[in-house]
């Protein structure tokens, strides 16, 4: 695996940050949701889900939204007690060389090729992906077994960087290139690049490098649509500070080591959320 270091400067502690680090280090009680997705059993959204079903119970009593545990009390799922603190060991973490016309899904009515299909099977839990490809995109995808690096590393606050190699039909214009650095407008609001830079091309193909810190949904071919310009091909080379390894092929699969999952938790811790706008007034 080649683990670069993304240019993700951390960001000073803000009152309320430094407030709840205080709190937390007082009551050393957790969110139920957050235990359960860092046992592996799924992502905090489906924890969630499943603690509003009523299949949650904590000490016999079924769980509500907003149940906090501690350490010595009796988590169970239907019949399984989940074990808090749970045992240390180390989450699972897949890198995947995801070619096109495979979908980032485990049900699909058509019947096309996805990507669980080539993935080892698990005893226990089952494979998280973190964030998704469309049908047509290829490159790095990161799957893992623990919920909490999952959250981690989608969760829009903590605003994780993500790279593409984009082939285009055409060219950049200088004013071209300045509206995807300043933002643009889409349906669902505006999105902006990090940084565009020039790959070169042959041809009426040009190749550009592009990053940014968002993963809505076919945000990347839509930011080129509304500039008029069609993505002839699109592929993720990097997403946070773990980048798709030069060796591994297209369809392959690999998985990190010990040392390797080490560094990418202790990135996490290292990588602060992005602090919420101050309310007007």
């Amino acid at each position: 695996m080649s683990m670069r270091r993304a240019p993700q400067p951390r960001r000073p502690a803000t009152p309320r940050a430094e407030r709840r680090a205080a709190e937390r280090a007082a009551d050393p009680s957790q969110k139920l949701q957050k235990i359960l997705a860092q046992s592996g059993l799924g992502s905090r959204r489906a924890m969630e889900t499943w603690i509003g079903e009523g299949k949650v119970t904590v000490n016999g009593a079924v769980a509500t939204i907003g149940t906090r545990v501690s350490p010595g009390d009796l988590i169970k799922v239907g019949s399984r007690t989940v074990r808090w603190p749970a045992p240390q060991r180390l989450p699972r973490v897949l890198l995947y060389h995801k070619p096109e016309g495979e979908i980032v899904s485990r049900d699909d009515p058509e019947g096309r090729a996805s990507v669980f299909d080539k993935l080892p099977p698990l005893r226990d839990g089952k494979w998280l992906a973190i964030g998704r490809l469309d049908f047509n995109t290829s490159g790095l995808l990161i799957f893992t077994t623990s919920g909490d690096v999952a959250n981690r590393l989608m969760h829009p606050r903590f605003e994780v960087e993500r790279e593409y190699a984009v082939r285009i039909m055409g060219q950049l214009t200088g004013e071209q290139r300045t509206k995807l650095l300043k933002g643009i407008k889409l349906s669902d609001g505006v999105a902006r690049c990090e940084s565009v830079e020039d790959e070169g091309g042959e041809g009426s193909n040009h190749w550009y490098r592009i990053a940014l810190r968002e993963g809505r949904n076919r945000v990347v071919r839509r930011l080129f649509e509304a500039l008029g310009l069609t993505v002839s091909r699109l592929m993720r080379v990097r997403f946070g500070v773990v980048a798709l390894p030069p060796r591994l092929k297209r369809g392959q699969v690999m998985e990190l080591s010990a040392g390797e999952v080490k560094e990418l938790l202790q990135w996490l811790e290292q990588t602060a959320p992005v602090p919420a706008p101050a309310p007007p007034g």
